[in-house]
Protein backbone atom coordinates (compact mmCIF):
# COMPACT_ATOMS: atom_id res chain seq x y z
CA UNK A 1 0.00 0.00 0.00
CA UNK A 2 1.56 3.69 -0.96
CA UNK A 3 1.00 6.01 1.44
CA UNK A 4 2.22 9.01 0.53
CA UNK A 5 -0.73 10.41 -0.47
CA UNK A 6 -1.86 10.75 2.95
CA UNK A 7 1.19 13.49 3.67
CA UNK A 8 -1.30 16.83 2.92
CA UNK A 9 -4.13 15.64 4.85
CA UNK A 10 -1.89 14.58 7.56
CA UNK A 11 0.20 18.25 7.85
CA UNK A 12 -3.22 19.73 7.24
CA UNK A 13 -5.06 18.26 10.36
CA UNK A 14 -1.99 19.17 12.15
CA UNK A 15 -1.65 22.50 11.44
CA UNK A 16 -5.20 22.99 11.80
CA UNK A 17 -5.42 21.09 15.21
CA UNK A 18 -2.09 22.65 17.08
CA UNK A 19 -3.46 25.83 16.29
CA UNK A 20 -6.56 25.08 18.57
CA UNK A 21 -5.75 26.26 22.40
CA UNK A 22 -6.29 22.75 24.80
CA UNK A 23 -4.30 22.68 27.85
CA UNK A 24 -5.58 20.44 30.32
CA UNK A 25 -5.16 22.07 34.34
CA UNK A 26 -3.85 19.58 36.96
CA UNK A 27 -5.83 22.11 39.81
CA UNK A 28 -9.33 21.55 38.10
CA UNK A 29 -11.59 19.13 39.15
CA UNK A 30 -14.39 19.18 35.91
CA UNK A 31 -14.81 17.09 33.59
CA UNK A 32 -12.96 17.73 31.07
CA UNK A 33 -10.41 19.58 33.34
CA UNK A 34 -10.71 22.76 31.25
CA UNK A 35 -13.32 24.11 28.66
CA UNK A 36 -11.44 25.06 26.18
CA UNK A 37 -10.45 21.30 25.18
CA UNK A 38 -14.26 21.20 24.15
CA UNK A 39 -12.89 23.54 21.09
CA UNK A 40 -11.01 20.05 20.07
CA UNK A 41 -13.67 17.76 20.99
CA UNK A 42 -16.91 19.15 19.26
CA UNK A 43 -14.81 19.59 16.51
CA UNK A 44 -13.72 16.20 16.03
CA UNK A 45 -17.68 15.19 16.56
CA UNK A 46 -18.00 17.09 13.79
CA UNK A 47 -15.61 16.01 11.26
CA UNK A 48 -16.51 12.13 12.31
CA UNK A 49 -19.98 12.86 10.93
CA UNK A 50 -19.02 14.73 8.31
CA UNK A 51 -16.65 11.93 7.19
CA UNK A 52 -19.50 9.28 7.73
CA UNK A 53 -18.55 7.73 11.21
CA UNK A 54 -21.43 5.62 12.57
CA UNK A 55 -22.03 6.13 16.48
CA UNK A 56 -20.34 9.53 17.29
CA UNK A 57 -21.03 10.71 20.48
CA UNK A 58 -19.23 13.32 22.55
CA UNK A 59 -20.23 11.12 26.35
CA UNK A 60 -20.33 12.79 29.48
CA UNK A 61 -16.79 12.32 30.37
CA UNK A 62 -15.43 14.65 27.53
CA UNK A 63 -14.50 11.26 25.15
CA UNK A 64 -15.58 11.60 21.90
CA UNK A 65 -16.44 7.63 20.69
CA UNK A 66 -16.90 6.52 16.80
CA UNK A 67 -17.42 3.55 14.37
CA UNK A 68 -15.81 2.93 11.14
CA UNK A 69 -18.26 -0.35 10.98
CA UNK A 70 -16.31 -3.67 9.79
CA UNK A 71 -16.37 -5.06 5.98
CA UNK A 72 -14.95 -8.36 6.97
CA UNK A 73 -15.47 -10.49 10.46
CA UNK A 74 -12.16 -10.72 13.19
CA UNK A 75 -11.52 -8.70 16.23
CA UNK A 76 -12.89 -5.12 16.88
CA UNK A 77 -10.05 -3.11 17.38
CA UNK A 78 -9.52 1.38 18.89
CA UNK A 79 -7.47 3.42 17.94
CA UNK A 80 -7.31 6.30 20.53
CA UNK A 81 -5.26 9.98 21.29
CA UNK A 82 -5.70 12.80 23.55
CA UNK A 83 -6.92 16.21 22.63
CA UNK A 84 -5.29 17.88 25.62
CA UNK A 85 -1.38 19.42 25.73
CA UNK A 86 0.54 19.77 28.81
CA UNK A 87 0.51 22.75 31.00
CA UNK A 88 4.26 22.91 31.25
CA UNK A 89 4.89 24.74 29.21
CA UNK A 90 3.05 27.51 27.72
CA UNK A 91 0.86 26.05 25.18
CA UNK A 92 -1.25 29.19 24.31
CA UNK A 93 -1.75 30.66 20.92
CA UNK A 94 0.28 28.19 18.84
CA UNK A 95 1.50 29.03 15.90
CA UNK A 96 2.98 26.21 13.57
CA UNK A 97 4.80 26.24 10.59
CA UNK A 98 6.64 23.72 8.04
CA UNK A 99 10.40 23.82 7.41
CA UNK A 100 9.69 22.08 4.09
CA UNK A 101 12.40 19.71 2.76
CA UNK A 102 14.53 19.59 6.02
CA UNK A 103 18.23 20.13 4.46
CA UNK A 104 20.21 18.85 7.67
CA UNK A 105 21.12 22.08 9.42
CA UNK A 106 20.07 24.34 11.96
CA UNK A 107 15.91 25.01 12.51
CA UNK A 108 15.47 28.54 13.54
CA UNK A 109 11.91 30.09 15.41
CA UNK A 110 10.59 33.60 14.08
CA UNK A 111 9.38 34.02 17.11
CA UNK A 112 12.61 33.36 19.13
CA UNK A 113 16.16 33.98 17.34
CA UNK A 114 18.31 32.76 20.28
CA UNK A 115 16.39 29.06 20.08
CA UNK A 116 17.98 26.54 17.95
CA UNK A 117 16.85 22.53 16.72
CA UNK A 118 19.69 21.01 15.34
CA UNK A 119 21.07 17.04 15.07
CA UNK A 120 23.87 18.46 17.76
CA UNK A 121 20.82 18.30 20.33
CA UNK A 122 18.31 15.67 18.45
CA UNK A 123 20.39 12.80 16.69
CA UNK A 124 16.64 12.15 15.13
CA UNK A 125 16.53 14.87 13.61
CA UNK A 126 19.47 14.32 11.49
CA UNK A 127 17.52 11.03 10.22
CA UNK A 128 15.17 13.16 8.33
CA UNK A 129 16.82 14.93 5.66
CA UNK A 130 14.58 15.69 3.18
CA UNK A 131 11.41 15.48 5.37
CA UNK A 132 9.03 17.95 5.60
CA UNK A 133 9.66 19.08 9.85
CA UNK A 134 6.73 20.87 11.60
CA UNK A 135 7.71 23.14 14.44
CA UNK A 136 5.93 25.88 16.26
CA UNK A 137 7.39 29.88 16.06
CA UNK A 138 9.87 29.64 19.24
CA UNK A 139 7.58 30.53 22.36
CA UNK A 140 5.24 27.96 22.70
CA UNK A 141 4.97 24.16 22.22
CA UNK A 142 3.43 22.67 19.25
CA UNK A 143 0.57 20.06 20.56
CA UNK A 144 2.20 17.11 18.11
CA UNK A 145 1.59 14.90 21.74
CA UNK A 146 -0.78 14.16 20.91
CA UNK A 147 -2.29 16.10 18.01
CA UNK A 148 -0.32 14.21 15.86
CA UNK A 149 -1.94 10.94 17.04
CA UNK A 150 -5.60 12.88 16.76
CA UNK A 151 -4.75 13.61 13.01
CA UNK A 152 -3.24 10.56 12.17
CA UNK A 153 -7.05 8.35 13.11
CA UNK A 154 -8.68 10.91 11.41
CA UNK A 155 -6.68 10.29 8.77
CA UNK A 156 -7.15 6.17 9.03
CA UNK A 157 -11.41 6.72 9.95
CA UNK A 158 -11.50 9.23 6.34
CA UNK A 159 -9.44 6.75 4.23
CA UNK A 160 -11.05 3.71 5.16
CA UNK A 161 -14.86 5.02 5.18
CA UNK A 162 -13.81 6.16 1.88
CA UNK A 163 -12.21 3.59 0.31
CA UNK A 164 -14.21 0.72 -1.87
CA UNK A 165 -13.55 -3.21 -1.44
CA UNK A 166 -10.80 -2.51 1.87
CA UNK A 167 -11.17 -5.96 3.59
CA UNK A 168 -10.93 -4.79 7.60
CA UNK A 169 -12.85 -5.30 10.87
CA UNK A 170 -14.78 -3.07 13.05
CA UNK A 171 -12.76 0.45 14.32
CA UNK A 172 -13.40 2.04 17.44
CA UNK A 173 -12.51 5.41 17.67
CA UNK A 174 -11.50 7.13 21.33
CA UNK A 175 -10.57 11.08 21.61
CA UNK A 176 -9.46 11.76 25.50
CA UNK A 177 -9.11 14.66 27.26
CA UNK A 178 -6.97 15.38 30.35
CA UNK A 179 -4.15 12.52 29.60
CA UNK A 180 -1.67 15.31 30.55
CA UNK A 181 -2.53 14.73 34.22
CA UNK A 182 -3.41 11.59 34.25
CA UNK A 183 -6.77 11.52 33.90
CA UNK A 184 -7.63 10.71 30.69
CA UNK A 185 -9.04 6.78 30.55
CA UNK A 186 -12.71 7.02 33.12
CA UNK A 187 -13.82 3.87 34.07
CA UNK A 188 -16.32 3.61 31.59
CA UNK A 189 -14.06 3.86 28.47
CA UNK A 190 -13.53 0.26 28.38
CA UNK A 191 -17.01 -1.00 28.14
CA UNK A 192 -18.27 2.13 25.98
CA UNK A 193 -15.48 1.83 23.42
CA UNK A 194 -16.43 -2.52 23.16
CA UNK A 195 -13.17 -3.44 21.72
CA UNK A 196 -11.11 -6.32 21.35
CA UNK A 197 -7.85 -4.51 22.24
CA UNK A 198 -6.53 -1.30 20.87
CA UNK A 199 -3.35 1.37 20.30
CA UNK A 200 -2.62 4.72 21.48
CA UNK A 201 -0.90 6.68 19.02
CA UNK A 202 1.14 8.51 21.19
CA UNK A 203 4.65 7.53 20.58
CA UNK A 204 7.97 8.53 19.18
CA UNK A 205 10.44 7.56 16.53
CA UNK A 206 9.36 6.06 14.03
CA UNK A 207 8.88 2.20 14.27
CA UNK A 208 8.37 2.31 18.22
CA UNK A 209 6.26 -0.21 19.82
CA UNK A 210 5.97 0.99 23.42
CA UNK A 211 4.50 -1.77 26.07
CA UNK A 212 6.90 -2.01 28.61
CA UNK A 213 5.79 0.88 30.29
CA UNK A 214 6.74 2.63 34.26
CA UNK A 215 4.44 1.96 36.58
CA UNK A 216 3.31 4.98 38.48
CA UNK A 217 2.28 6.53 41.42
CA UNK A 218 1.61 9.64 43.34
CA UNK A 219 2.79 11.16 46.67
CA UNK A 220 0.83 13.93 48.34
CA UNK A 221 3.14 15.18 51.33
CA UNK A 222 1.25 17.83 53.95
CA UNK A 223 3.52 19.68 56.52
CA UNK A 224 1.52 21.99 59.02
CA UNK A 225 3.53 23.64 61.18
CA UNK A 226 3.12 26.45 63.96
CA UNK A 227 2.18 30.21 62.59
CA UNK A 228 3.38 32.85 65.05
CA UNK A 229 4.43 36.42 64.84
CA UNK A 230 7.82 36.50 63.62
CA UNK A 231 8.91 38.94 65.97
CA UNK A 232 7.63 37.14 69.17
CA UNK A 233 8.34 33.65 67.86
CA UNK A 234 11.60 32.42 69.84
CA UNK A 235 10.45 28.94 70.90
CA UNK A 236 7.10 28.72 69.24
CA UNK A 237 7.63 28.75 65.61
CA UNK A 238 7.91 25.96 63.76
CA UNK A 239 8.24 26.79 60.01
CA UNK A 240 6.78 24.45 57.29
CA UNK A 241 9.09 25.82 54.49
CA UNK A 242 11.80 24.98 56.70
CA UNK A 243 10.82 20.91 57.33
CA UNK A 244 9.43 20.69 53.79
CA UNK A 245 12.89 21.57 52.90
CA UNK A 246 14.72 18.80 54.88
CA UNK A 247 12.29 16.24 53.38
CA UNK A 248 13.83 17.38 49.84
CA UNK A 249 17.30 17.78 51.11
CA UNK A 250 16.84 13.96 52.60
CA UNK A 251 15.17 11.89 49.61
CA UNK A 252 17.64 10.25 47.68
CA UNK A 253 19.85 12.88 45.15
CA UNK A 254 22.31 10.72 43.42
CA UNK A 255 20.78 7.57 42.58
CA UNK A 256 17.15 8.34 42.26
CA UNK A 257 16.06 11.41 40.18
CA UNK A 258 14.79 11.69 36.72
CA UNK A 259 18.13 13.11 35.77
CA UNK A 260 20.36 10.40 36.63
CA UNK A 261 18.59 7.32 35.69
CA UNK A 262 17.86 5.84 32.22
CA UNK A 263 16.37 3.08 30.46
CA UNK A 264 15.18 0.47 33.53
CA UNK A 265 15.75 2.87 36.04
CA UNK A 266 12.91 4.17 37.91
CA UNK A 267 13.11 7.73 39.97
CA UNK A 268 11.57 9.66 42.91
CA UNK A 269 10.85 13.30 41.80
CA UNK A 270 9.07 16.48 43.28
CA UNK A 271 6.96 17.97 40.85
CA UNK A 272 5.48 21.04 42.73
CA UNK A 273 6.28 22.56 46.26
CA UNK A 274 3.58 25.10 47.22
CA UNK A 275 2.38 27.01 50.60
CA UNK A 276 4.24 28.84 53.40
CA UNK A 277 5.27 28.99 56.48
CA UNK A 278 2.20 27.64 57.85
CA UNK A 279 1.82 24.71 55.66
CA UNK A 280 3.61 23.16 52.67
CA UNK A 281 2.47 20.67 50.64
CA UNK A 282 4.93 18.33 48.15
CA UNK A 283 3.77 16.76 45.38
CA UNK A 284 6.32 13.93 44.15
CA UNK A 285 5.74 10.92 41.38
CA UNK A 286 7.09 7.70 41.97
CA UNK A 287 8.44 5.98 38.52
CA UNK A 288 9.40 2.44 38.31
CA UNK A 289 9.02 -0.69 35.75
CA UNK A 290 9.08 -3.07 38.74
CA UNK A 291 5.88 -3.19 41.37
CA UNK A 292 8.44 -4.43 44.08
CA UNK A 293 10.47 -1.10 43.80
CA UNK A 294 8.06 1.27 43.40
CA UNK A 295 6.77 0.23 46.67
CA UNK A 296 10.29 0.12 47.86
CA UNK A 297 10.15 3.88 46.65
CA UNK A 298 6.90 4.56 48.68
CA UNK A 299 8.54 3.00 51.51
CA UNK A 300 11.19 5.43 51.24
CA UNK A 301 9.05 8.31 51.33
CA UNK A 302 7.20 7.36 54.32
CA UNK A 303 10.51 6.94 55.93
CA UNK A 304 11.84 10.18 54.93
CA UNK A 305 8.57 12.26 56.03
CA UNK A 306 8.86 9.77 59.84
CA UNK A 307 12.06 10.77 60.47
CA UNK A 308 11.90 14.63 59.59
CA UNK A 309 8.53 14.44 61.89
CA UNK A 310 10.89 12.74 64.62
CA UNK A 311 12.80 16.03 64.32
CA UNK A 312 9.42 18.15 65.76
CA UNK A 313 6.76 16.63 67.25
CA UNK A 314 4.47 20.03 67.23
CA UNK A 315 4.32 19.89 63.39
CA UNK A 316 2.00 17.62 61.68
CA UNK A 317 3.34 15.62 58.74
CA UNK A 318 0.99 13.26 56.67
CA UNK A 319 2.22 11.47 53.34
CA UNK A 320 -0.40 10.22 50.89
CA UNK A 321 0.36 7.86 48.57
CA UNK A 322 -2.20 7.23 45.77
CA UNK A 323 -2.00 4.41 42.63
CA UNK A 324 -1.66 6.09 39.30
CA UNK A 325 -1.08 3.73 36.61
CA UNK A 326 0.64 0.73 36.25
CA UNK A 327 3.10 -1.34 33.13
CA UNK A 328 1.53 -2.36 30.36
CA UNK A 329 3.62 -5.39 30.36
CA UNK A 330 2.53 -7.02 32.81
CA UNK A 331 -0.71 -7.97 31.10
CA UNK A 332 0.74 -8.04 27.48
CA UNK A 333 2.98 -10.56 28.25
CA UNK A 334 0.19 -13.09 28.42
CA UNK A 335 -1.08 -12.19 25.17
CA UNK A 336 1.37 -10.64 22.99
CA UNK A 337 -1.40 -10.53 19.78
CA UNK A 338 -1.43 -6.57 19.64
CA UNK A 339 2.19 -6.35 19.72
CA UNK A 340 2.44 -8.93 16.74
CA UNK A 341 0.21 -7.35 14.49
CA UNK A 342 1.84 -4.09 14.75
CA UNK A 343 4.86 -5.57 14.19
CA UNK A 344 3.49 -7.00 10.92
CA UNK A 345 1.94 -3.90 9.97
CA UNK A 346 5.18 -2.45 9.88
CA UNK A 347 7.61 -5.14 8.16
CA UNK A 348 4.58 -4.55 5.06
CA UNK A 349 5.86 -0.91 5.07
CA UNK A 350 9.32 -1.24 5.21
CA UNK A 351 9.50 -0.26 9.09
CA UNK A 352 11.22 -1.99 11.61
CA UNK A 353 9.96 -2.44 14.44
CA UNK A 354 11.53 -1.23 17.70
CA UNK A 355 10.23 -1.51 21.55
CA UNK A 356 12.18 0.55 24.26
CA UNK A 357 11.41 1.06 27.70
CA UNK A 358 8.93 3.88 28.02
CA UNK A 359 10.03 6.41 30.67
CA UNK A 360 6.43 7.63 31.00
CA UNK A 361 2.67 6.39 30.82
CA UNK A 362 0.25 6.44 27.85
CA UNK A 363 -4.16 6.50 28.47
CA UNK A 364 -2.67 2.79 27.50
CA UNK A 365 -1.30 1.96 30.58
CA UNK A 366 -4.71 2.48 32.19
CA UNK A 367 -6.71 0.83 29.50
CA UNK A 368 -4.33 -2.22 29.73
CA UNK A 369 -4.63 -2.35 33.50
CA UNK A 370 -8.34 -1.86 33.20
CA UNK A 371 -8.65 -5.13 30.83
CA UNK A 372 -8.36 -3.81 27.21
CA UNK A 373 -4.99 -4.42 25.79
CA UNK A 374 -3.79 -0.99 24.62
CA UNK A 375 0.19 -0.46 23.44
CA UNK A 376 1.62 2.36 22.03
CA UNK A 377 2.38 3.34 18.59
CA UNK A 378 4.88 5.70 16.99
CA UNK A 379 3.82 9.57 16.24
CA UNK A 380 7.35 10.92 15.51
CA UNK A 381 6.71 13.25 17.90
CA UNK A 382 10.01 14.69 19.25
CA UNK A 383 11.59 17.66 22.16
CA UNK A 384 7.40 17.11 23.36
CA UNK A 385 6.95 19.44 26.60
CA UNK A 386 9.03 22.13 25.29
CA UNK A 387 9.57 25.03 22.39
CA UNK A 388 11.80 22.95 20.87
CA UNK A 389 9.05 20.00 19.88
CA UNK A 390 9.07 18.97 15.88
CA UNK A 391 7.55 16.08 14.33
CA UNK A 392 7.93 14.80 10.48
CA UNK A 393 5.54 14.45 8.07
CA UNK A 394 6.49 11.32 7.17
CA UNK A 395 6.74 10.28 10.06
CA UNK A 396 2.74 10.39 10.60
CA UNK A 397 2.11 9.76 7.02
CA UNK A 398 4.04 5.88 7.82
CA UNK A 399 1.90 5.92 11.19
CA UNK A 400 -0.72 5.97 8.86
CA UNK A 401 -0.82 3.34 6.69
CA UNK A 402 0.72 0.94 9.73
CA UNK A 403 -2.53 1.94 11.55
CA UNK A 404 -3.92 0.73 8.40
CA UNK A 405 -2.07 -2.32 7.45
CA UNK A 406 -2.71 -3.39 11.14
CA UNK A 407 -6.56 -3.78 10.20
CA UNK A 408 -6.41 -5.58 7.13
CA UNK A 409 -4.29 -8.14 8.62
CA UNK A 410 -6.83 -8.85 12.02
CA UNK A 411 -9.55 -8.53 8.89
CA UNK A 412 -8.02 -12.24 7.97
CA UNK A 413 -7.84 -13.25 11.51
CA UNK A 414 -10.79 -15.31 13.35
CA UNK A 415 -12.76 -13.27 16.33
Amino acid sequence: MKTAHFSAELEERLLRYTAIDSQSDAASPSIPSTNIQFDMLNLLVNELTEIGAANVTLTEYGTVLATVPGTVEGPTIALLAHVDTTQQFNATGVKPRVVRGYNGGEISFPDNPNLKLSPDHNAYLGTKVGDDIVTASGTTLLGADDKAGVAIIMTVARYLLSTQGLSHPTLRIAFTPDEEIGRGVHEDLPKDLKADFGYTLDGGELGRIDYDSFSADGAEITVTGVSVHPGKAKGKLVSAITLASRIIAALPQSTMTPDLTELHEGFIHATEMSGNAAEMKINLILRDFEMEKLEQMGHIVRSVCDAVQATELRAKITCKIRKQYRNMRYALDSDMTPIELAREGMKALGVTPTSEPLRGGTDGSRLTEMGLPAPNLFTGMQEIHGPLEWISVQDMTAAAGVCIEILKKAGKAEK
